[in-house]
This record gives structure tokens, sequence and C-alpha cells, in this order.
């Protein structure tokens, strides 16, 4: 497991200094996979125009080796990260997934199970019990996870509205308490 920290010290992602993190990942033509951010809708909200304002309800998940990965709550202190098949949410998850598009968002050359070691380290620090609606959900999980593989950020207007709501306090007193975090 020390191997991929000492080849790739991309723990330094996880410190606050995010503009090293390009830096840190290896050059090479070889070898190259896709990383690729499957988004979903997320209810019918955004159908009826709150997506039109780029304020829409929105899961994520990234691709890579033909898995997707993805991020949830629950009441335990252990990895809130699974796969499931791509772009397969409202099978897996529920009616109230629905596949939007698929955008690709660069390559990386780590290995198949050097992937893998990255998804259990990120699930000590996306843990069930840690998951919130706004401040630390599926999308800030594809977005610490695509820093890492290709050293890109999801866009924006993924995240938007959660931003927006955990900037506004009186907003999160709108919302449900059994939304916001894992019971």
């Amino acid at each position: 497991m020390n191997m991929i920290f000492n080849r790739l010290p991309w723990l330094n992602c996880f410190n606050g200094r995010r503009e090293s993190c390009e830096e840190l990942l290896p050059l090479n033509e070889y070898n190259r996979e896709p990383v690729i951010l499957n988004v979903y809708d997320l209810f019918n909200v955004n159908e009826f125009g709150a997506a039109r304002i780029g304020l829409g309800i929105f899961h994520t998940g990234i691709q890579v080796y033909d898995k997707e990965y993805t991020y949830g709550g629950h009441s335990y202190s252990n990895s809130g990260i699974f796969e499931m098949m791509p772009r397969t949410a409202e099978i897996e998850l529920g009616e109230h997934f629905h596949y939007r598009e698929s955008i690709q968002l660069g390559y990386t050359q780590f290995t198949r199970d050097e992937v893998m070691r990255i998804v259990e380290q990120l699930g000590c620090q996306f843990t069930g019990n840690s998951y919130h609606l706004t401040s630390n959900n599926c999308n800030h999980f594809s977005d610490a996870m695509s820093r890492i593989l290709c050293g890109q950020q999801i866009p924006k207007w993924i995240n938007r509205l959660a931003y927006f709501i955990d900037c506004v306090p009186f907003l999160q007193r709108c919302l449900p308490t059994e939304w916001m975090s894992p019971m």
C-alpha cells in the first residue's frame, strides 16, 4: 500500500495544497484511461427550470476502468464510497436519479489497482456518517477523485446549489434535517 504513496505523493492534495496536485501526476503518454463524470438529475425538479438558471440538484459519480464510483451517506464511520455499473443510478439507487450526461474530464495513468487504492484512501475522508448534503456530498467526492486521477475539477454548475445553500444558513434551516446528514 505504501508503494503508491512513495511513487505518487498525491496526499498533499488533501492538505489544502491543491495547486500542487497536477504537478504530482505521472507524465507518460501510454496507458491512459479516460476519467468520466456521470451526471444525474435528482428528482424531477431540474425539469421545471431550476437547471436552466444553474441551480439544479445533481448526483455524480466518476467512471474509470468500466466502473463508476460515487458517495452516499449512512450512519457508520466506514467508507460511504461504493461502485456500480456506469450510468445506472436510476436502477441501482432508485427512481429519483435520472441520467443526464457524461463529461470526459481527462485521462489518468493510474492502474486499475492504484485506482482501487485511491478509492480506499478516499473512503477515510468520505465516510458514511460524514456525508452532508451541502458540504460533503457526492459532488465533493467526484471533485476530489477527479483532481487526484487527472488533475481536473468537476464543472462548478454541478454543485452550485449546495454551495449557495451552504453560504446562506437560513436556506439550510428550510430543508428537512433528514436530508442534510444520515441518521
